[in-house]
C-alpha cells in the first residue's frame, strides 16, 4: 500500500507475505519497483533502490520477520556463500559467520533494518 503525500511516500512491508530473504526481495520489488523490469535480489540491490525512496516505511509483523530472518536463516545464508566461493569474499563471510555464532553478529533482519535506517530520508516503523 503506497500513498503519495507532498512527495513523501508511505509504504508497508507486510511480514506475513514472506518467510525468507527471497520472499522479502519479492515483497520489496512489488512495493517499490512496480515500473521496473528487474527485481531486487541482493542486499546491495536493496540498499541501492532505497536511494530513490523518501518517506515512511512501516514493517508490519516485524517480530515475525525478526524470528524468520534470524539466526538460523542468517547462518544458512553465510554458509551458502562460503560454499559458493567466488565472487564472494569467503574470509569476510567466515568472519561474519563466526561473529554470528559467537552471538556478536547481525541477523539478516538486523542487516535489513540497518540498511533502511542508513537512509536519512526514510523513517522506519517496526510494527
Amino acid at each position: 500500500m503506497e500513498k503519495e503525500n507532498n512527495k513523501h511516500i508511505m509504504t508497508v512491508i507486510n511480514g506475513r507475505h514472506f518467510s525468507d530473504l527471497e520472499g522479502f526481495y519479492e515483497e520489496i520489488s512489488r512495493l517499490l519497483m512496480k515500473d521496473e523490469d528487474w527485481k531486487v535480489g541482493t542486499l546491495d540491490g536493496f540498499d541501492d533502490i532505497l536511494y530513490g525512496f523518501q518517506g515512511q516505511i512501516t514493517w508490519k509483523d516485524s517480530q515475525k520477520s525478526r524470528e524468520e530472518l534470524g539466526f538460523d536463516l542468517t547462518k544458512e545464508f553465510y554458509e551458502n556463500k562460503i560454499r559458493q566461493g567466488k565472487p564472494f569474499n569467503v574470509m569476510l563471510i567466515r568472519h561474519k559467520l563466526d561473529e554470528l555464532v559467537a552471538g556478536k553478529g547481525q541477523t539478516l533482519f538486523e542487516i535489513l533494518v540497518e540498511i533502511i535506517q542508513s537512509h536519512q530520508k526514510i523513517t522506519l516503523i517496526l510494527a
